[in-house]
């Protein structure tokens, strides 16, 4: 049986502001030996699927440093003091201008268990309309595309959105549609 390792410290290596790199030392339950580990601790991150009343999503378009491209994403971002679901309403209108109606939350995930301590919450507006000019930070640039609903599963398959983030939230819309989840 698995069993949880004891953690012997945990020191920050290096604050970045949006993230910190921790340094931890812990023992194995099995070997009893002592491992290092770097863990990213972080808050909690939202996506947002908004709906307008026609059954397009409103996506957008951005350049990732990352991976070095523009990517076909949905709104999202740092949940900061507020809720999750109030930060998913903050950012669909920062990011887009965007507003909507019902707030529903489909689901949330860990982005990657073995480094991340955070979740990614994923929410539904529906009834999304244009209710103001996008507020970007300094560091973005965000274009808005509306797609219909429908074409998203080929949207994927066909490799033009490639954010896991992003294909986990629409998996949580898809089955909330085809299952009422």
């Amino acid at each position: 049986m698995i069993k949880e390792w004891e953690l012997l410290e945990s020191k920050v290596d290096k604050d970045y502001q949006v993230f910190r790199i921790q340094s931890e030392l812990a023992i194995s339950p099995r070997t009893k030996k002592i491992g290092q580990f770097y863990t990213i601790d972080t808050r909690d991150w939202v996506n947002v699927i908004p709906v307008t009343n026609d059954g397009r999503v409103v996506m957008i378009k951005q350049y990732r440093h990352g991976s070095k491209e523009v990517t076909l994403e949905i709104p999202g971002g740092l949940v900061d003091e507020e809720d999750p679901r109030e930060a998913a309403q903050r950012e669909l209108l920062e990011e887009t201008g965007y507003a909507g109606g019902k707030v529903e939350h489909l689901g949330s995930v860990n982005p990657n268990p073995a480094i991340f301590n955070n979740l990614c919450h994923t929410y539904l507006i529906e009834n999304a309309r244009e209710v103001a000019e996008k507020a970007l930070d300094p560091n973005e640039d965000i274009e808005v595309v509306l797609v219909p609903a429908e074409e998203i599963p080929d949207i994927m398959a066909g490799g033009a959105i490639t954010h896991s983030l992003v294909i986990v939230a629409f998996h949580f819309y898809i089955t909330k549609k085809l299952f009422n989840r």
